[in-house]
């Protein structure tokens, strides 16, 4: 089985990168190929790897602003070359999934969501996108033409995988289409259990706006309490400078650091919908509970009054009420870690490796006399299983 990999570009380490990296551990001598990658800003997370990138990675400013050249990534997408694979398996919230395969290539489509810009929080970016107010005003009409592109090219994929079922249910919704669910990899083995926690809570990730860490903010000015907030991102100054002095910003941690972070924590905080939320599962696996909105993946991955706690609403008064009733000792850090485990590197690795196989078996017809070539191909919810360790859906 000769396979490649394509993620949509490689500027920024997020969860979607490490789906990349468990693929290329599974699959060592697999090119990848992306739109563009950034060595800079991606450090040593995939040096050495065969990155093969698209025209747009000699484009100038590119690599800094590349959300000024999506008009020119649905071309890009499409010239990458997958003429001498059998497999191709695209990790995409974007533009990966409409690559150009043969017809004997079967194409599998991780997908971490349907492109939140072009459908549920298209307005939301519209207003982000740090352009200057006159082009604004152009973007929405780009968008409607790479949203058109965008719903074709998910025809081109033979079967999805989704992360979630939060991210199942947008495929069906903007796609028409089914999709099994895998869940993401977490490194579990990177957290542990402190003997003692300390007097403060925690929050973090990429500071965006979406991630609606003003809400945690405002509550933790209300309180007083100790709270530290990890990561970047282009929320930073806003929320730095609304926050009064018990509410310490950490920036871009490391992994030790997160780690003692998370472990030490009286609960992690996470406000926000998530397509699945990585870092409450990390916050579980240090043993820690999770302060959730019911909403997203947070709604599969917290067992409420288990590993946590749910916020009916994203308000400061919702999550204010829930810090002065939260007691700790309530949750047992040896169940919450336990729990957690379930979301193992190795065992998305596992899991990933026998989808693989198993569907190129299919679609050569060795299981059941023909493939699986109908983009339409085991829609129906009772074909609609989960592959993450927590049963059939």
């Amino acid at each position: 089985m000769k396979i490649a990999l394509v993620h949509d570009y490689l500027v920024q380490d997020g969860g979607a990168e490490r789906v990349l990296q468990a693929f290329q551990e599974v699959w060592p001598e697999a090119p990848t190929f992306a739109l563009l990658h950034d060595k800079e800003t991606m450090g040593s997370s995939f040096r050495g790897k065969d990155i093969r990138t698209s025209f747009l990675q000699n484009v100038p400013f590119a690599l800094k602003h590349y959300k000024w050249f999506m008009p020119l990534m649905p071309t890009a997408t499409e010239h990458h070359n997958l003429a001498g694979y059998d497999v191709v398996l695209s990790s995409t919230s974007a533009f990966a999934k409409g690559v150009i395969t043969r017809p004997d290539t079967l194409h599998l489509c991780y997908c971490h969501t349907p492109t939140r810009y072009l459908w549920s929080d298209m307005h939301s970016y519209v207003n982000e996108i740090g352009l200057p107010s006159f082009l604004r005003k152009l973007v929405p009409m780009m968008l409607t033409d790479i949203r058109v592109w965008d719903r074709l090219a998910a025809e081109r994929v033979d079967r999805f995988i989704a992360n979630s079922d939060t991210v199942n249910r947008r495929i069906r919704k903007y796609y028409q289409r089914g999709s099994d669910i895998i869940h993401p990899p977490v490194e579990t083995s990177r957290f542990y259990i402190a003997p003692k926690i300390e007097n403060y809570y925690l929050a973090g990730g990429r500071l965006v706006a979406y991630k609606r860490l003003d809400v945690v903010v405002k509550a933790f000015n209300k309180l007083g309490i100790p709270l530290k907030i990890f990561g970047e991102g282009p929320e930073m100054k806003r929320l730095k400078a609304s926050a009064s002095a018990n509410i310490e910003f950490l920036g871009r941690v490391g992994e030790k650091q997160k780690a003692d972070l998370y472990a030490k924590s009286i609960a992690y905080i996470h406000p926000q919908e998530e397509d699945f939320g990585i870092t409450a599962v990390e916050a579980m696996a240090s043993g820690r509970p999770v302060i959730a909105y019911r909403k997203g993946g947070a709604t599969e991955t917290v067992v409420d009054g288990v590993t946590g706690l749910f916020l009916e609403e994203q308000s400061w008064e919702e999550l204010s009420n829930q810090i002065v009733r939260f007691d700790p000792t309530q949750f047992d850090p040896k169940v919450i870690r336990e729990h957690a485990l379930a979301y193992d590197t190795e065992a998305f690795k596992e899991r990933i490796r026998e989808y693989v196989e198993s569907s190129l078996k299919e679609w050569h017809g060795e299981e059941s006399g023909c493939g699986f070539a109908d983009p339409k191909f085991r829609e129906s919810e009772a074909r609609n299983f989960a592959l993450s360790g927590t049963g059939r859906r």
